[in-house]
């Protein structure tokens, strides 16, 4: 058995020194060149049976415990890789060598005796500096958030306190709702009060890999409205969770499409009108499908579904003036804009070609699957106004971002802006085609009626990663925050938050509007969370930051024909990662702890804003976000915001295309961007060890507040676990990502469902504590909602279906909970 363990410690020895001299010769750590050849030297005096063995096994255990302490301090999730193998080994070692020779540490072996007990004794220090570290989080940032004092805004106070009429519950996204039912002292006895399935599952083998549930349940006028990944809309009884009607727009799976998603319906109500004779379409052009009046819940009417760029109405529409006057709208993601009668589910025919937009009319580079809206369209001042996303990264040549206003009640165009040709927002001509490949606005759109300005959260013009032909208009609107006139589509202001954007980092979430008080006066603001870990805070009339901004140099080094910006905006409210040390490199062992150090000194890497690299180069955060679609929920009381800030680190490495047309994907190139068009492909993917986690240490996700009128964070603890990240069910609290955003109460208690683990928890505003938690059957990747139903009660309503390109459990579960009924 001596011999066994002196030959697995050479190994490890060898493996250690191997990579470790390669370390040093990239300028990296001594320290694994130096455990290996302690490995290697206490190896060969085991063979010789030589008390020096132990002696040098006590100094590599001593000397790896202060390297370690020095290192990371007392964080055990990143002393743990360092030292727990040595742990282990030395506690092996010495259980060989005593079994083999117990007399070697009796008096009579004065040698072995020394050696033996400092082993123990050094052993035993590494093991109780571990455990006291399992006691505190050095991460962890400790404090409260004021009481709430005022008066609720105006802003908050228009929708109904009972309902969530919209994704944001108000058009300005704030994701606050006044119930109170739900305290900080009650939140624990939270049950199940049920649990809708919609039958709408992803399947691998014919839907796109990212198809999810991220909708955000509205409940308006007593229904509670969902969508699915394939564009079922339904609405339920909020108290029972009885099925009232579904309608299908049998859009289909088509792998095409880079998401496959629907993240709310839109409620709205239209002035009465004069009846109208509606004209039902052919059997053989009905696409869509609805539950009837007669028709008992739960059954739907199945209607052919032919394939095509228009929008023919279903076999059966509501009556004009009899009926849809209060209307759903159904984004999908065939491009079509459905409007449908939010008490029947049947579409109304007076809206565009009996029921549908279609969101195709003019647009450039036509093909299946290029262009779709997942996000649901904001309306106000009588306008629906809907942007839309195009495929990331396929090509130069991809349909346009536009962003478009329609009438609310006929469908027609009003307005068109599109960032490529931002000057003609005059609704286009027939037969005129917009910008192909400008800037889009995927996320949500936010809207002051008062004001009357539109908030367009702006992604990025195709390809992401490479910006040397981009035009004067899309330098612009890429990556920015742009009002626009909610009457005309005309520009008000424009706020960029990332120049020249070469890392994807698109705004991703809709712009939320607060009222702050300042120096007693009140000034209406947007919160805009970024994926880059910057929250702006700004003056909604004029777009002036009212936390400061400041221009930081940013890292040089584009490619052949691109360059980068020299400078680059950073709030003052942030939650912007540290940059990357070799010392932040993480793994399960020494081995792939090594393997991630080798790799970060192997890539390009100077900190955020990294110029993506012919090399590689590490972007950190990666384009995953801090922050991304979910956005942050803001409690106007306390003036506050809760955020869920996420850090992962990716790499991208940018391949010279031959030419526009040959194809470099490849089963060794998972996340390979084509970008057919341009000198560069690119392949993207989370930095990852071996073993398939991340090279660099946890925590990964945070739930934290922080002030909205300093920029300070009040308080930041780890938020999740590795249960289902894990081969076992392991409950270490690690802090893992999550997509999806939180919501906050008058009451007192945030919620989230979006992390990895299949959890819906419930937090204590005023200092962070995890109050509740219940599992979920799947992934929780959506933002949750809150309602008071028809029986008084407070509901919580959270959606676990999964999310395709996260990995987690796929489902189709609508879930209610409320507290126990005698409780209230």
């Amino acid at each position: 058995m001596l011999t066994f363990v002196a030959i697995l410690m050479a190994v490890i020895g060898v493996v250690l020194a191997g990579g470790g001299l390669w370390l040093v010769l990239l300028g990296g750590s001594w320290y694994y060149l130096i455990a290996g050849a302690a490995f290697i030297a206490t190896a060969a005096g085991l063979c010789r049976r030589r008390p020096g063995a132990l002696a040098i096994y006590t100094i590599l255990v001593i000397g790896s415990l202060l390297w370690a302490v020095r290192e990371v301090g007392l964080d055990w999730w990143s002393l743990m890789p360092r030292g727990g193998l040595i742990i282990v080994i030395g506690i092996l070692l010495l259980w060989v060598w005593l079994r083999e020779n117990p007399e070697r540490l009796g008096v009579r072996q004065p040698s072995w005796r020394l050696a033996g007990y400092s082993l123990i004794a050094a052993l035993a220090a590494s093991i109780g500096v571990a455990a006291y570290s399992l006691t505190i989080d050095v991460r962890q940032i400790t404090g409260e958030v004021a009481a709430a004092s005022g008066e609720l805004p105006p802003s908050e106070s228009r929708a109904p306190e009972d309902e969530w009429p919209a994704y944001g519950r108000t058009v300005g996204g704030s994701h606050y709702s006044p119930l109170d039912a739900i305290t900080p002292d009650n939140v624990a006895t939270l049950t199940k009060a049920w649990e809708y399935k919609t039958g709408d599952i992803r399947d691998p083998a014919v839907d796109p890999e990212e198809t999810t549930y991220e909708v955000t349940p509205t409940m308006v006028d007593s229904l509670l409205y969902v969508c699915t990944p394939h564009h079922l809309a339904i609405a339920l009884d909020p108290v029972t969770g009885e099925e009232v009607w579904k309608f299908d727009a049998q859009v289909g799976a088509d792998q095409m499409r880079q998401h496959q998603t629907c993240r709310g319906l839109t409620h709205y109500v239209v002035d009465a009108a004069p009846p109208a004779q509606a004209t039902p379409a052919p059997a053989t052009e009905l696409r869509g499908a609805t539950t009837p009046d007669a028709a008992t819940p739960g059954d739907v009417v199945e209607t052919p579904a032919p394939t095509g760029q228009t929008a023919p109405a279903p076999e059966q529409t509501a009556e004009t003036g009899q009926s849809c006057t209060a209307r759903i709208l159904l984004p999908t993601a065939d491009a079509r804009l459905i409007a449908l009668d939010a008490k029947t589910g049947l579409p109304c025919p007076e809206f565009g070609e009996n029921g549908a937009v279609d969101l195709w009319a003019n647009m450039p580079n036509v093909y299946d699957g290029a262009y779709y809206s997942t996000s649901p369209p904001v309306v106000a001042g009588g306008l629906i106004v809907v942007g839309g996303a195009v495929n990331d990264n396929v090509s130069t040549t991809e349909p346009s971002g536009v962003i478009r206003a329609f009438d609310a009640r006929t469908g027609e165009l009003v307005w068109n802006f599109d960032s490529g040709n931002p000057d003609e927002t005059a609704p286009i001509a027939p037969g005129g085609e917009y910008v192909g490949n400008s800037p889009n606005a995927w996320s949500l759109l936010s809207v002051d009626e008062e004001l009357g300005i539109v908030y367009a959260p702006m992604g990025n013009q195709p390809p992401d990663q490479y910006g040397g032909d981009r035009s004067e208009e899309t330098e612009r609107f890429s990556s920015s925050v742009t009002a626009l006139d909610l009457r005309t589509g005309q520009v008000r202001w424009v706020f960029q938050t990332v120049h020249h954007d070469l890392w994807d980092m698109d705004v991703p979430s809709q712009p939320q509007l607060v009222d702050l008080t300042r120096d007693g006066q009140t000034v209406p603001a947007l919160v805009q969370a970024t994926k880059q870990g910057d929250i702006y805070v700004l003056d909604r009339r004029s777009g002036e930051p009212l936390l400061p901004v400041t221009q930081e140099p940013a890292p040089q080094g584009a490619v052949e024909g691109d360059f980068t910006a020299p400078t680059q905006p950073t709030s003052a409210l942030s939650f912007k990662p540290e940059p990357l040390r070799e010392r932040d490199m993480w793994g399960a062992t020494m081995f792939d702890q090594l393997y991630c150090r080798i790799r970060y000194h192997q890539l390009d890497y100077q900190g955020r804003y990294t110029p993506p690299s012919v090399n590689g180069a590490i972007i950190y955060p990666g384009n995953f976000g801090t922050f991304n679609w979910g956005g942050v929920a803001i409690d106007p009381l306390r003036q506050v915001v809760i955020a869920n800030p996420v850090y992962l680190a990716f790499t991208v490495r940018l391949i010279p295309r031959e030419d526009d047309t040959t194809s470099y994907v490849s089963e060794q190139e998972p996340g390979f961007n084509e970008n057919f068009g341009a000198p560069y492909a690119a392949a993207m993917r989370p930095f990852m060890s071996p073993v398939g986690l991340p090279c660099q240490a946890p925590p990964w996700g945070y739930v934290a507040a922080a002030d909205l009128n300093t920029g300070k964070t009040i308080w930041q603890h780890r938020n999740g676990t590795v249960r289902d990240l894990s081969p076992l069910p392991l409950p270490f609290a690690m802090g893992v990502p999550s997509i999806g955003g939180p919501i906050v109460t008058a009451g007192g208690v945030a919620f989230h469902s979006g992390t990895l683990d299949y959890y819906v928890r419930a937090f204590d505003v005023t200092n962070g504590r995890e109050l509740w938690r219940d599992r979920l059957p799947a992934g929780g990747q959506a933002t949750p909602s809150t309602y008071r139903g028809a029986d008084g009660r407070q509901y919580l309503a959270v959606v676990a279906g999964g999310h395709g390109s996260t990995g987690t459990k796929a489902g189709d579960s609508i879930i209610a909970y409320a507290l126990p009924e005698n409780r209230e």
